[in-house]
């Protein structure tokens, strides 16, 4: 925000508001990610708030069980895959559960930060325009 502008805005009693932060809210407000890799969880969770989303993760069947993603899905907004890590039936129970619980499916094209980013950004574009 400009000075000018943020001097009008503290003038009418108004506080400073960051248009990233309006956006924010029109995303979604919880999603699942399944697969990926375990070290960037950390970093997905922080690109997630900067959106004011909450991540869910999921490790795709490494450690935990598939079914568990029949148990997350009901509460959550949508479900990311980076189509590069995840297991095949990991891929197939998510695309299942989204059709069976009306969820978008947003197929990612690898597990990279910025690809989380782009499509947080994308859905947040998408969303003002309605």
């Amino acid at each position: 925000m400009a000075k000018k502008d943020k001097r009008k805005a503290e003038s009418k009693g108004r506080p400073e508001v960051e248009p990233a932060k309006v956006e924010a809210v029109r995303g979604p407000k919880s999603f699942l990610y399944v697969g990926g890799r375990d070290c960037q969880v950390a970093h997905l969770r922080q690109i997630a708030s900067n959106f004011g989303a909450e991540l869910i993760h999921h490790d795709g069947g490494l450690r935990e069980a598939v079914s568990r993603i029949d148990t997350l899905l009901p509460s959550v907004d949508c479900v990311f895959c980076p189509i590069d890590c995840i297991s095949h039936d990991a891929c197939l129970r998510v695309k299942t559960g989204c059709k069976k619980f009306s969820k978008a499916f947003i197929p990612l094209r690898n597990g990279s930060k910025s690809s989380l980013e782009r499509a947080l950004q994308t859905m947040n574009d998408r969303s003002a325009d309605r």
